[in-house]
């Protein structure tokens, strides 16, 4: 009864969804690295996963490959990468990503686990705790994809989850959609170069939502799926940028 009696005197306070809401506070998301003027500095040989790309003068980041390890960032650089805070990271990848209508306020998802390291995984078992709560906007789990609208891939495609990742896309009722989530899941990551890895999700199965990150905070992830059911803006929308 005292836990009880400490819960309801404490509630937990659940996050907006609105694109003014919390983008920036502090926990939330790590954030990423923002394309920043190249100076002549040797960036781009930092990137464990070759990243960074110069052009024109800048320095772009390819997101899909970015693992947010933070080496760009360091203090101890002359020109440190700019990093951007916030979380509309979602990407549209397909010619019509969102959903009908009768979806913007029924979702469900069948999430494969086609190699992830778990980051990815525990991120989006956050999504169902109090603080983000995605059950009110009318989003939920389901344990077999007869039942999915969204299939959510994590991790790389290892050779031997290509053949199960296949067969639960084909076992999904129409019209459905796939979200692919994390680096690994758009480009391998760190393992793309494994003997045991097919490669990323878009060689096996198509993509029509890509939400890079190493992992994607919450937020990012509630951002894809409200682009699916058409409740958000299409694109991803710039955060707050410090150089």
């Amino acid at each position: 009864m005292l836990w009880l009696r400490k819960g309801l005197n404490q509630p937990v306070k659940t996050l907006t969804v609105k694109k003014s809401s919390a983008s920036t506070l502090p926990g939330l998301s790590s954030g990423r690295p923002a394309p920043t003027a190249s100076k002549n500095a040797p960036l781009a040989t930092i990137c464990p996963t070759h990243a960074l790309r110069e052009q024109e003068g800048m320095m772009d980041v390819d997101y899909a490959r970015c693992i947010h390890c933070r080496r760009c960032h360091q203090p101890s650089l002359k020109n440190q990468m700019a990093w951007e805070e916030g979380y509309h990271w979602a990407e549209i990848r397909s010619p019509s990503p969102r959903l009908p209508g009768a979806f913007r306020h029924s979702l469900h998802m069948r999430v494969v686990d086609a190699g992830d390291c778990g980051a990815c995984l525990n991120e989006l078992h956050q999504l169902a705790s109090p603080v983000y709560s995605l059950h009110r906007l009318g989003i939920a789990f389901t344990p077999t994809p007869r039942d999915a609208d969204v299939l959510v891939v994590t991790g790389p495609v290892t050779v031997s989850m290509k053949e199960a990742l296949e067969e639960a896309y084909r076992a999904m009722p129409g019209p459905k959609r796939v979200m692919a989530v994390g680096s690994c899941a758009l480009s391998g990551g760190m393992f793309a170069s494994s003997f045991a890895v097919a490669g990323p999700v878009e060689r096996v199965i198509s993509v029509d939502i890509a939400v890079p990150g190493c992992p994607p905070p919450p937020l990012a992830l509630l951002d894809g799926f409200r682009l699916l059911m058409g409740t958000a803006s299409e694109g991803p929308v710039e955060g707050t940028v410090k150089p």
